[in-house]
């Protein structure tokens, strides 16, 4: 059986999946499991998060379960069913179209456990793989996690708690139908000595508040188009078809070994080639505190002159949010409220590009930390904004939450509610922590003389400008009113991987570490990293490249503190440091070699070649 895999098991290799108009191979991969891009779209979804008790038996475990794990394909196939359907009924859910629906993700030592060893040979400083590897709590304070979120205080994913080795999703139209699958699953664990952990529930809220999240605001609108998944506009082909603003985005964002938007690939072996990192994330909310912090800050504003005297604590959280709460951006409507017919959707077709200072909608609304569109200005002397395409791309995720525990009005201010937070993508850095740690809980993001503050729903404590005018600010002190409880990092693998882990084919270590090679134009963001194992070339948050060995011990340097915005292997044949202005601080002394080729050695050198083969440049780092 292993001679059978290695092709398969080995090195990812990033494909270009880009289809022509009339092609969306992504909807039929019977590979890919369900969730990630069809999404399960269930109103009672239940999370079994599991331990397992012996390695056989585990295994047999899961090459069972992977006959139940619902594909893309059978997703997909079943939305697009209950969509036409629902049409048809004008808005009504269809009566008889219910399907239960399953997923399974590991953890690192759930994939540990079932490989025998470690799965990943090279797990470099600042990579996704040390971010699977040590997992949410361990990073705690990256993520904000720290007080009332600290991992002292979670129901489960903590260092101090029993380890979660999997977590099984199911996800069911009718309440009944998913209890009776979880009693299937439920007495499979038990012959198989995988035992439960914590057992998450979660479903929408009922009646008029389906659709939105504790606050009582539409939630789960602004998600990303994925390419050869969705449909293109014909007119618009950058865009998601029937769904106006909604950008399509590579599915390497969302897929391990598939060629992502704006940045290199990480080595990852073959085997998780179309799996993905999930996020979970149990969020507590403190509805009545929220809602009184609202009614606080308009009553300021209105002392001051900042609000209308006609403001209420609903035209205050539309700020903090970015939306109103029925979903209506607020860019298409600031004073009020326009709630929609009750069958139609909110809008994703949001610009903010002539708001760029965040006089309608506040820089530090959520809808704009979380995902600032053509909108970001980066700084207050820049001229425009970012473009989307590539870099702000390629930060997005593909969000599935759902609220858990009763409506405020139905349980009182101490019952137990929230959102289970779960997303997709295929760099837990890059994408998830990076819109976390560098956007929610920052208070300087974007840059300005007056501080933004942090994201006022779901960031922590800090101070918040509120526009005043033309170019005032009001400052407010913001309160956390939504904790964390538990936190997990999963990979969510393919069919193919499920049915390798179950058989025991998987080497440990994942496979034999490779040559990285590339060729330009390549383009290094500070944090990123090349990595053979013994070679790890850098861009390191002072602007210098480096080369750190398996050790991770420096072994080279381009320079000292350059200062340098962005590293570049260019089209000329040279590798280069370059300032804000695209100068070049410092680079290679090998220009006018176009197609040349940069390596990461597995000897642990890092060299440039002519397209002969011709040596031109190296770091002298082999060991």
């Amino acid at each position: 059986m292993m001679a059978n895999i290695q092709s398969d098991i080995g090195r990812v290799t990033a494909r270009d999946d880009s289809p022509d108009d009339s092609e969306l191979p992504l909807r039929e991969s019977t590979e890919i499991q369900g969730d990630i891009l069809a999404g399960f779209k269930k109103d009672h979804v239940r999370l079994l998060m599991l331990r397992f008790g012996d390695r056989r038996q585990a295994r047999e475990w899961l090459g069972r379960l992977r006959h139940r794990i619902s594909t893309t394909a059978e997703v997909t196939a079943f939305n697009e069913s209950f969509s036409r359907a629902r049409r048809t009924a004008e808005g009504a859910d269809p009566l008889h179209a219910a399907a239960v629906w399953r997923g399974v993700s590991l953890t690192y030592p759930g994939l540990a456990e079932l490989i025998g060893g470690d799965p990943l040979t090279d797990v470099p400083a600042g990579s996704t793989q040390e971010a699977l590897a040590q997992g949410c709590a361990r990073r705690k304070e990256l993520l904000g996690d720290t007080g009332e979120s600290d991992p002292a205080h979670w129901l489960f994913g903590a260092g101090h708690q029993e380890p979660v080795h999997a977590v099984l999703t199911l996800a069911a139209d009718r309440p009944g139908e998913l209890r009776a699958a979880v009693e299937e699953e439920r007495a499979a664990c038990e012959r198989h000595k995988v035992f439960l952990v914590f057992e998450q529930r979660a479903a929408t809220l009922p009646g008029a508040r389906r659709g939105q999240e504790h606050f009582g605001f539409r939630d789960g609108i602004s998600q990303p188009g994925v390419r050869g998944f969705d449909a293109p506009d014909p007119q618009d082909p950058v865009h998601q078809k029937g769904k106006p603003g909604t950008r399509l985005i590579a599915a390497g964002e969302f897929l391990i070994g598939r060629a992502p938007d704006h940045r290199v690939v990480t080595w990852l072996p073959g085997w998780m080639r179309d799996g993905t990192f999930q996020v979970v994330r149990r969020l507590a909310q403190d509805v009545e505190g929220w809602w009184e912090q609202a009614e606080e800050h308009v009553r300021a504003l209105r002392a001051v002159g900042a609000a209308p005297p006609c403001a209420t604590k609903e035209w205050m959280a539309a700020r903090m949010m970015g939306r109103w709460p029925s979903g209506t951006p607020l860019p298409h409507s600031p004073d009020r409220d326009t709630p929609l017919p009750p069958c139609a959707s909110p809008t994703n077709d949001v610009s903010f590009g002539d708001d760029l200072d965040g006089r309608v909608t506040p820089l530090f609304s959520h809808l704009r930390k979380t995902n600032p569109r053509d909108g970001l200005k980066a700084t207050e002397d820049d001229k425009e904004a970012l473009a989307q395409e590539g870099i702000l791309d390629g930060r997005r995720v593909m969000r599935r939450g759902i609220p858990f525990g009763p409506t405020a009005e139905a349980g009182g201010r101490d019952a137990a509610r929230g959102l289970l937070f779960i997303s997709y993508q295929s760099d837990l850095i890059a994408q998830f922590e990076f819109i976390q740690r560098t956007w929610v809980e920052a208070g300087d993001f974007p840059e300005r003389e007056s501080p933004v503050g942090r994201d006022p729903v779901i960031g922590g404590e800090g101070t918040g400008s509120f526009p005043v005018g033309e170019s005032g600010h009001h400052r407010l002190d913001f309160k956390k009113f939504v904790r964390t409880e538990g936190a997990l990092y999963t990979f969510v693998p393919s069919l193919s991987a499920l049915k390798w882990l179950a058989e025991g084919v998987i080497p440990v270590g994942g496979g034999p570490l490779e040559d990285q090679r590339y060729t330009a134009p390549l383009t290094l963001r500070r944090g990123e990293v090349i990595s053979s194992g013994k070679a790890r070339l850098r861009f390191q948050e002072s602007g210098d490249l480096t080369v750190h060995d398996e050790g991770e011990h420096e072994r080279w340097r381009s320079t000292t503190d350059s200062g340098a915005v962005l590293a570049q292997f260019r089209p000329s044949g040279e590798l280069a440091l370059l300032s804000e202005e695209g100068e070049a601080i410092w680079a290679t002394p090998t220009a006018g070699h176009p197609g040349a080729v940069l390596t990461a050695r597995t000897t642990g050198d890092v060299e440039i070649r002519s397209a002969e083969g011709e040596l031109l440049w190296h770091t002298d780092t082999a060991h």
